[in-house]
């Protein structure tokens, strides 16, 4: 899945899919780079909250204490997270409307330290929690189209101009 691929005479790129598991903003997103036939393709974390949360004791065994149930999920979680944030060529954090998503906050902060192109999206009522992620960021969007247009953009350095005029 990470080879780089041509696709004609571009690479693929390889897009981290990161942040809020609660609504299909990923599927948007993909759905739309593939109308658009970007040369990418995309990764994300395990996105089924039971599953994130009891891997470690489904795998290496029970817990007495909540802590350590919870640490030794993150455990595993975070080695399929930093591979695959370090294979990224980008990465796109999205942070929800209701819930306080810590682990986008800190995947967004391991892709700036690792010096990945960051794009982060939420509603604009975030803005100021946020501030400091989004001055890590390159870009901070609100919607998926948003972030097509950006990798539309970036890679083949075309803008869909027939859709922002009909947007005026």
């Amino acid at each position: 899945m990470f080879e780089v691929e041509k696709a004609n005479n571009v690479d693929t790129w390889r897009i981290y899919l990161s942040g809020e598991i609660h609504t299909d903003w990923r599927d948007q997103v993909e759905v739309a780079a593939v109308e658009a036939a970007l040369p990418v393709s995309f990764s994300a974390p395990v996105t089924n909250h039971e599953y994130c949360d009891d891997c470690g004791v489904e795998i290496l065994g029970s817990e007495p204490k909540k802590f350590w149930h919870d640490h030794k999920g993150a455990q595993l979680n975070a080695i399929r997270t930093r591979t695959l944030i370090e294979k990224s060529d980008i990465v796109i954090v999205r942070f929800g409307e209701k819930y306080k998503q810590w682990n986008a906050a800190f995947d967004a902060g391991l892709a700036a330290a690792l010096g990945k192109p960051l794009i982060v999206m939420h509603q604009p009522e975030h803005a100021h929690a946020l501030k400091e992620v989004d001055a890590a960021a390159l870009a901070v969007v609100e919607t998926p189209e948003q972030i097509v247009d950006i990798l539309r953009y970036v890679i083949r350095g075309e803008l869909d101009v027939g859709r922002q005029s009909a947007a005026e």
